[in-house]
């Protein structure tokens, strides 16, 4: 069984996807920039505050399909340049406790809306 998941508290999607997607006890979450769902504006006065608004985004998703971080299984995450790394790792690790996910990191050419971190998440509760 599929469910698309919608919140208004994370961003509206701006292409043809879905927030997200529950299917056999697997949330599979769209890469996350740093749009605030309050006001659909980027959130990027700093990498901190944008990689913070990623998480938030990725937490609002989390919550409205009954999910937690702890449910996180694999990430990717994608940066406008490797030299961003340790910053938006750092603040990413504040987010989970312990038996952290799976995950890859690349720097890519460009990313939408030119910021510099998107993130996608697939969690797992069985």
């Amino acid at each position: 069984m599929k469910k698309t998941i919608y919140t208004s508290n994370a961003p509206e999607p701006i292409g043809p996807y879905s927030q997200a997607i529950v299917a056999n006890g697997f949330l599979f979450a769209s890469g996350q920039i740093a749009i605030n769902p309050e006001n659909s504006e980027l959130n990027n006065g700093s990498l901190e505050e944008e990689t913070h608004q990623v998480m938030r985004n990725i937490k609002a998703l989390l919550v409205e399909s009954g999910y937690e971080f702890d449910h996180i299984v694999k990430t990717t995450i994608f940066l406008s340049d490797m030299a961003l790394f340790a910053q938006v790792n750092e603040i990413y690790g504040s987010y989970f406790k312990s038996d952290f996910p799976a995950r890859e990191t690349v720097a890519v050419k460009g990313l939408p809306k030119g910021v510099n971190v998107e993130i996608s998440v697939t969690a797992y509760k069985g």
